[in-house]
């Protein structure tokens, strides 16, 4: 028998990135939060589900991921869905006090939305959560190569579209 899970601990140590992750993912705030409130009422009703997991944040991003794509496949709109979100413009990131700041993370999110979700998934968990090429794969169920190109397509796409701002910045 298992211990207790202690969903408080995991909100508190993993919600923020979580969130983040989602958000990112879906583009959407309010999808973002239903998003999370199921995971973690998953995991309240089904605590075995962490049992023998050795690292609790890439398994909670993996089932967020999961949870996200069921999402859009029960819209059945998952094409016209990814292009509505793709130009939706979000606040990734938390307001800037220098105006340069602000207007680059501005910019920066709005290329985020840009990027085709699978590979706005693969560059933000490698730049905002440090995983590894392996674990990136793993996570969203996918060959190692794969997350490597969706990486460096994405990153070249992101620079492509800053470049402009990061030499009127600089």
């Amino acid at each position: 028998m298992s211990a207790p899970l202690d969903v408080e601990r995991l909100y508190d140590e993993h919600a923020q990135a979580l969130f983040a992750f989602l958000l990112n993912f879906t583009r959407h705030e309010a999808d973002t939060r239903d998003l999370l409130q199921e995971l973690f009422v998953k995991l309240a009703k089904r605590p075995e589900l962490l049992d023998g997991v050795r690292d609790e944040r890439a398994f909670l991003l993996r089932l967020a991921h999961n949870l996200a794509i069921d999402l859009i496949r029960r819209r059945g709109t998952r094409d016209k869905h990814y292009e509505q979100l793709a130009g939706d413009s979000i606040a990734v990131f938390v307001p800037a006090h220098e105006p340069d700041e602000g207007a680059f993370r501005k910019a920066l999110s709005t290329a985020l939305g840009e990027l085709p979700p699978d590979q706005r998934a693969v560059v933000h968990l490698k730049l905002w959560e440090g995983l590894t090429f392996e674990q990136i794969a793993e996570l969203l169920g996918i060959p190692l190569n794969t997350a490597a190109s969706r990486y460096r397509y994405g990153l070249d796409k992101l620079r492509e579209r800053l470049r402009p701002l990061y030499d009127e910045i600089k």
